[in-house]
């Protein structure tokens, strides 16, 4: 057989992190680098840690010492769990969608641990704010179903972390001794998973009260870095007191790090000025340039400043002042001086108080910086989220305590700008949605979200669950989806005038099996009766567009872009974001269909490996794109 049949094969799961940062430690500590021998007794390249230890030491290392660390029971198995890799796929459900084919907006259903993992290639450094409400530690909330490598058995049964089936579950039960690491073991493996996905200037904003507060905190410190620590937000999520007990806890946190703070502080919006904040401003001196108000000119002395920042000042008034001690004028004297023949310094009314600058209200583009204190009447209540979304459902109060958009829409105004990406993979009743939604109706500009939701049953001990079911939401995620479907529906008439592209819907995946039969990674396991069951290495119940969607996982390409099917001498053909790449899983190509394909000119193509109509033409559609579209990168599944 030639070369050009030896296409090369897509490998249909997700990336294998453990592999990635070999490869990483590799390029950059090539001495660090070895060669062991797998269970298996194959050759496979590890990591030194000794010799790598002292290369990242300025003092001889000699076996393990104390230090200040975060630890737990199951540390490690939670980042095996972030480092190992799947062979699940995300399958488009068209039906639940809403613009399937146009739409950049995704909805995933599934555990959140392997949407991140799936999303892993294709949305590496590419989400500019991710906000997470994950369960918080109260003892029954929630249930997250982490699948392990069976080397974690023992820890499983150690910590009774498996149910009668022998499913890993992470359940955080008061009478389970470990309390905190069941907790931490969930958060910890996708905390680390999202940092992948971030930008370089963008940030992760979380929500927790004060049970698992701290340890948050010192998570984020050693996944992120704690120079990369931005605030502590305080948000007053109830207005009313509990007289019940011992405080009345009338607020939460929102904990926000960057994946790179100087970049993230470069790029961080301003909010917008509030009536408020424009009372503030008057016009004491009938300036025709409008409303001002009196900011401080001087500033900390120190290094970098310039000896013509260091002067006295004559007011109108006859007084002689200078800055503070330790303090200098913002300006030099030079610049001074224009800035009062300008009439942009202000006296006082009697021309002898300290001068200072004259903001005036017209130039005010930055707007407000961000405060830490989040006042119930700025971001709202849980309370106020709660009737919201009960008259959203004609009466049905879907959820007990959800976000509010208020608290969302802060989040997005200063984290994002039009075009860039937000992701929440704890999607509750989608209110991240709702906020980027709104905020791309009121700018007229594209914002855009990813969503992963666990399908969680509704509490059936809740009195409002019978109604839940006759409309037909019988899981978390059919809540958030319809939810998302209503904020669409009331988007779109709104900005009808103003936003006619206007993008309110979503593309519904769910994580499932991979599409390929176990054949497909263990062609060697496979006995000669079963020979003629694997004649196709695809399983009998998946579509071809469920095959695209692990083609585009597998190639690392966005998972939003547009979709168009068509027809070529009788055969489907997938053209994704036009022509950045063209699938066809059609049986039976022939070489007229391969050239009529090539002469499109597909960035990427991609094919089934039982597709060709005998073994002269898989050998010759190497050649055939070669001739007609040589720049085609070519794979078969």
């Amino acid at each position: 057989m030639t070369e050009s049949a030896k296409m090369e094969k897509l490998k249909m799961h997700s990336l294998d992190l453990v592999d990635a940062n070999v490869a990483w430690v590799a390029d950059r500590f090539p001495n660090c680098v070895t060669e062991s021998k797998s269970e298996s007794g194959q050759l496979i390249k590890t990591i030194d840690f000794a010799q790598l230890k002292q290369e990242l030491s300025e003092s001889i290392v000699e076996g393990v010492r104390e230090k200040y660390h975060l630890d737990w029971p199951g540390k490690n198995e939670a980042l095996l769990a972030a480092n190992s890799p799947i062979t699940n796929t995300l399958r488009p459900i068209k039906e639940s969608s809403v613009d399937f084919r146009d739409t950049r907006n995704l909805f995933i259903e599934g555990d959140n641990l392997d949407a991140l993992k799936l999303l892993q290639e294709t949305y590496l450094n590419k989400i500019k704010l991710i906000y997470i409400d994950p369960p918080y530690n109260t003892g029954n909330d929630h249930v997250y179903d982490d699948d392990f490598k069976d080397q974690s058995e023992a820890y499983f049964n150690r910590s009774k972390q498996k149910d009668s089936d022998g499913r890993r579950l992470i359940a955080n039960a008061e009478s389970n001794g470990r309390f905190h690491s069941d907790w931490l073991s969930m958060i910890y493996p996708r905390l680390k998973l999202a940092r992948n996905l971030l930008k370089e200037n963008g940030a992760i904003f979380i929500s927790i009260d004060d049970n698992e507060q701290a340890n948050l905190r010192r998570v984020c410190d050693e996944v992120f870095g704690a120079e990369n620590f931005v605030a502590t937000f305080v948000w007053e999520k109830r207005t009313t007191r509990e007289n019940r007990k011992v405080f009345s806890f009338n607020h939460d946190f929102v904990l926000c790090f960057a994946k790179n703070r100087p970049a993230f502080e470069d790029v961080r919006n301003f909010l917008p000025l509030t009536e408020e904040a424009k009372a503030r401003y008057s016009n004491a001196d009938d300036d025709p340039r409008g409303p001002w108000q009196s900011v401080s000119l001087n500033a900390q002395a120190g290094p970098g400043r310039r000896k013509e920042q260091f002067y006295s000042i004559t007011t109108p008034g006859g007084r002689v002042v200078a800055p503070p001690a330790g303090r200098c004028w913002i300006y030099t004297k030079k610049r001074m001086d224009e800035q009062i023949a300008d009439n942009r310094i202000w006296f006082g009314d009697d021309g002898n108080n300290v001068p200072r600058q004259k903001a005036f209200l017209a130039e005010s583009t930055k707007g407000l910086t961000p405060h830490t204190l989040w006042t119930a009447n700025e971001v709202g209540t849980t309370d106020g989220a709660k009737r919201e979304l009960t008259r959203m459902f004609n009466g049905v109060a879907v959820f007990d305590t959800p976000k509010p958009v208020e608290l969302l829409s802060r989040i997005v105004q200063i984290a994002m700008s039009p075009g860039e990406i937000a992701l929440d993979f704890f999607a509750g009743s989608a209110p991240l949605a709702e906020a980027v939604i709104e905020q791309s109706r009121q700018e007229g500009k594209p914002y855009h979200f990813i969503l992963v939701q666990l399908p969680e049953p509704t509490n059936e001990s809740l009195p409002q669950h019978s109604q839940l079911r006759e409309l037909g939401l019988e899981t978390i995620s059919d809540i958030a989806m319809e939810r998302i479907r209503k904020v669409g529906n009331r988007a779109r008439e709104e900005a009808a005038l103003t936003a006619s592209g206007l993008d309110a819907g979503f593309r519904v995946l769910k994580v499932d099996t991979s599409n390929m039969k176990d054949v497909y990674y263990s062609p060697d396991n496979i006995n000669q009766d079963d020979l003629f069951d694997q004649a196709s290495n695809i399983k009998e119940d998946r579509e071809p567009i469920d095959l695209l969607f692990q083609v585009l996982l597998d190639w690392g390409v966005d998972l939003s872009l547009p979709i168009a099917e068509e027809k070529i001498k009788d055969k489907t053909v997938f053209f994704v974001d036009q022509n950045s790449l063209a699938a066809c899983f059609d049986t039976d190509i022939d070489e007229d269909f391969v050239k009529e394909l090539a002469a499109r000119k597909p960035i990427r193509a991609v094919f089934r490996d039982a597709s060709f109509g005998n073994d002269s033409v898989k050998i010759n559609v190497e050649q055939i794109f070669k001739m007609i579209s040589p720049s085609t990168e070519l794979r078969c599944i």
